[in-house]
């Protein structure tokens, strides 16, 4: 018996063989996620005009977001060489972050943000000085960041030391800066830095002192916070879960 072949259909072949290319090729180069996020461009840093179609508010749940993909293990696939080619031009940072001089709490990994996102300013125990409250101003005033944040964290030696009131050159000064926490924090049990429940929430009441400092301090943070321009926020970061808790 002759064999006969199939007859096939050279334009649906075709078709087919360019659908799946096609899925293969998407496969590669994701499509921008719908919603403005920080990590949806990671060979760019974020540009003027992205930064600037966010609220104050989507730039908070960006930061959210980010933070859920770094304690679940999902973090963006970043190519940092191409995002400091791409800033090196100018910069257009969504927010500005007063963060602990603590190693353990980067925070441009801790929120997956990449080179450009992100201005900080770090000092340990997240107080504002003269210094940092001008740079902040910088930040929002002049290049148009849209979001404040003082991010605090648990198991802060800072806070600890203002505690113990300890005494260690000029150190003694930047725990001067503290200490108004610690008698501001209610608290029942055992209020000593060996406590580590105490002085995570000696920690957590500093950060609210902060944020009033900034805005009792600031008059430009203030206005523009009231103009709703920006957003002044605090947070707490968990050395031990990775989580960013927003007061």
């Amino acid at each position: 018996m002759k064999n006969v072949s199939p007859r096939v259909n050279s334009s649906g072949l075709d078709r087919r063989n360019f659908i799946a290319s096609s899925l293969g090729a998407l496969s590669l180069f994701p499509l921008a996620p719908l919603s403005l996020q920080l990590a949806a461009n990671t060979s760019a840093s974020l540009t003027k005009e992205q930064r600037d179609a966010m609220s104050p508010s989507q730039v908070l749940d960006e930061l959210k977001k980010g933070n859920e993909r770094f304690r679940s293990g999902k973090m963006a696939a970043r190519n940092y060489l191409a995002e400091q080619r791409a800033s090196a031009a100018g910069q257009y940072p969504a927010a500005v972050l007063l963060s602990c001089l603590d190693s353990r709490v980067p925070a441009e990994i801790v929120f997956d943000a990449g080179i450009g996102d992100l201005f900080v300013g770090r000092i340990a125990g997240n107080v504002p000085n003269d210094d940092l409250l001008g740079s902040m101003e910088f930040a929002c005033a002049v290049a148009g960041a849209k979001l404040v944040v003082v991010l605090g964290h648990t198991a802060c030696g800072a806070v600890k030391g203002a505690i113990d009131d300890v005494v260690l050159g000029n150190l003694t000064g930047l725990l001067a800066r503290i200490k108004p926490a610690v008698p501001a924090t209610k608290f029942d049990g055992d209020r000593s830095s060996k406590n580590a429940a105490y002085v995570d929430a000696v920690a957590h009441t500093n950060v609210a002192l902060a944020l009033a400092d900034i805005r009792r301090r600031s008059p430009v943070l203030e206005q523009l916070e009231q103009k709703g321009t920006i957003r002044i926020a605090g947070g707490m970061y968990n050395l031990a879960t990775g989580t960013v808790d927003f007061l």
